[in-house]
């Protein structure tokens, strides 16, 4: 009890056993397949993209032609959108009879992408494909970005609803589209296949896009489980995995691209995906294959060694799809493998004359998703009409990780105390079934003759088990002593912290799970509003919810879920959740999954109109906003120095 690692993988457990689980017939598939390709789209944060009427052109460039024996290749350049930049190399057969079937190649993390895999489009130009080499928006001579949050701190980007998976799906849907346009393709018969990154990406194109015929990820295959109990997701940048809004798995991916071909390559001495959860993908993408009498469309081959290409797995692959793109049986051993590197990096460049000025790739990250801008609110009617709409949002986006039921709260009295003119007591209570969480409870020692106020602090130190054990006290010194007062420690505080070395990784394994530490602490905080007033002589209509720094983000979300918080009381809250964090994970863990796709604290906190706002010392200019919309509506702000300070108005 009280592990975050045990419970992180307890609900990556969950997550995989229920993925393209429980369909017993082709018809119960096809009928739920509708709303997981939604949801898929916008785990990935492209729906939208998806959703245009009309795509943007292409503005394909040729920047030069290499021609050789056997092949022809173009350095050419695209815009997947407006100044989304992305580079690639077409290599086509020299003799062509007409209308090819072609390849689109995705590149793996290597440096010089162009260069490290330039063998593989060329022997499937050899082979009589047309075939598309495109680089990653991070390697392609541009400084995108996979690794936001695994080395720069940009764990914003889980509120943002932003992933370089998204990225580089959409950036794959607009190389179809430029190889669909070119006279030489067949645009009936395309294919898709890559490796690592590559691999994943081959996943995330040929799920979201049917016209890809035929699918063959490599080395880019895992579980959720896996990748948290073995600790393999703490080699993988961001690209490897959908921003996980409704807890899915690779393997409900892949049920997307039945009953399409799919040859899963695998190594079997890989050191980020172990092939037992290779294997378990594909065994459970297989069985969405059967209900379709498609069983041996969907293969795998897992081949001796690391993490890398194998003869065996590249000539598997050629032979796949030349069987299903060509009509052509060639055995694997009769194909034939790829050749030596001949053409060097000089050569293959595109960017020939400079990368262009206007280029956004490298900031892509900042608008790939369109975030929320400030409530248009008129009225108190406004006000009530879009919190509703924004709480559903969030209950279903950014905390669709709660547990459906409660469990009983099973609060225990530790150890009691008297000072002054009240009783102490430290209590416990249950927020989930695997998180015991601790507080310290403060009553007046009178006889009240009618139901007391309540406050309700959240503790705030996290990391720090030892520091400060007397925040709450220090908090409440002086404050209205007739009010029954409770400090809480959601999970990560005090008594459940846990060591700073992990933050980087618990922040990162969160999100994969679906939910964030900050999102957790939601749930714990509401959970602790439902504890007092469950208390006897609390009147439950007017409960004040404190909170300071980090903390004040979680308790604007939770009186915002609430719904019935009287006052909201904020310390130094931050000014956005639209900021990046340490580059090492430590610090202030606010983000919130696809939050900001929604609202930001300045206008989730205005939404919490008319409850009354208050705010300890200075606040961030950013909630100007917030505080303009109560003045307007006739609400009430007020600004002290300290708790002390504040003498609530008559309720």
């Amino acid at each position: 009890m009280n592990n975050i690692r045990d419970h992180l993988c307890r609900v990556a457990a969950e997550i995989t056993e229920n993925s393209a689980a429980g369909f017993e017939s082709k018809a119960q598939w096809e009928k739920a397949r509708p709303v997981r390709f939604r949801q898929y789209l916008e785990m990935q944060g492209v729906e939208h993209l998806f959703a245009m009427q009309e795509r943007p052109p292409l503005n394909v460039t040729v920047t030069g032609v290499i021609e050789r024996d056997d092949v022809i290749i173009e350095k050419l350049h695209y815009e997947a959108l407006p100044k989304l930049y992305v580079t690639g190399n077409l290599y086509r057969p020299r003799k062509l009879q007409g209308p090819a079937p072609a390849v689109l190649y995705v590149c793996g993390h290597s440096q010089k992408q162009r260069v490290h895999y330039q063998a593989h489009p060329r022997r499937w130009a050899q082979l009589g494909f047309v075939t598309l080499l495109i680089e990653t928006i991070e390697r392609g001579g541009l400084a995108g970005d996979h690794h936001g949050e695994y080395t720069k701190g940009a764990f914003h980007w889980y509120s943002r609803g932003y992933t370089p998976a998204g990225t580089e799906l959409w950036t794959g849907v607009r190389a179809l589209d430029l190889l669909q346009a070119r006279e030489e393709v067949d645009g009936a018969r395309l294919g898709i296949t890559g490796i690592s990154g590559g691999g994943a990406v081959s996943w995330w194109v040929a799920a979201a896009d049917e016209r890809i015929k035929v699918s063959a990820p490599v080395c880019g295959t895992g579980t959720v489980r896996a990748h948290l109990k073995e600790r393999t997701w703490d080699g993988h940048c961001a690209c490897i995995m959908f921003l996980n809004t409704y807890r899915r798995d690779l393997a409900d991916c892949g049920a997307l691209i039945a009953p399409r071909p799919l040859m899963v390559a695998s190594a079997d001495r890989d050191g980020i995906f172990s092939i037992a959860s290779i294997r378990e993908t594909y065994e459970r993408v297989k069985r969405i294959y059967e209900l379709y009498g498609a069983g041996g469309a969907c293969q795998l081959v897992a081949t001796p060694g690391p993490h890398s290409y194998h003869e065996i797995s590249r000539t598997r692959i050629f032979s796949f799809f030349m069987k299903h793109l060509m009509d052509k049986d060639v055995p694997p051993e009769s194909v034939g493998d790829i050749g030596e590197l001949l053409e060097t990096e000089e050569t293959l460049n595109v960017w020939v004359n400079g990368i262009p000025a206007d280029e956004q790739t490298s900031t892509i990250d900042e608008t790939f998703v369109p975030l929320a801008e400030a409530p248009a609110v008129k009225s108190k009617k406004d006000v009530a009409t879009r919190r509703k709409a924004l709480v559903a949002a969030l209950r279903d986006k950014t905390f669709g990780h709660f547990p459906q039921t409660r469990c009983p709260l099973d609060m225990e009295t530790q150890i009691e105390w008297r000072g002054g003119e009240t009783t102490w007591a430290r209590i416990g209570f249950t927020s989930e079934p695997d998180w015991r969480l601790h507080g310290v409870l403060r009553r007046p020692d009178v006889t009240l003759d009618k139901p007391s106020p309540a406050l309700l602090f959240l503790w705030s130190f996290l990391l720090r088990p030892r520091e400060d054990r007397t925040e709450f006290g220090y908090f409440t010194d002086g404050f209205d002593n007739s009010r029954v007062c409770l400090g809480v420690q959601c999970r990560g505080i005090a008594d459940t912290s846990w060591h700073p070395s992990l933050q980087w990784h618990i922040r990162r394994s969160a999100a994969i799970t679906g939910r964030t530490i900050a999102s957790m602490q939601v749930y714990d905080a509401l959970r602790a509003l439902e504890l007092v007033r469950s208390l006897p002589n609390v009147d439950g209509k007017r409960v004040a919810l404190a909170a300071k720094g980090q903390m004040a983000a979680v308790a604007i979300y939770a009186a915002l879920l609430d719904g019935n918080v009287a006052t909201i009381i904020l310390e130094t809250p931050p000014a956005t959740q639209n900021a990046a964090s340490s580059p090492d994970g430590t610090g202030e863990a606010i983000e919130m999954l696809n939050c900001l796709r929604f609202t930001d604290l300045p206008f989730a906190a205005g939404l919490l109109f008319p409850a009354d706002l208050v705010f300890i010392g200075p606040r961030p200019e950013t909630y100007r906003w917030t505080e303009d919309l109560y003045r307007r509506l006739g609400g009430r702000v007020f600004h002290v120095n300290r708790l002390a300070e504040f003498v609530p108005p008559e309720e």
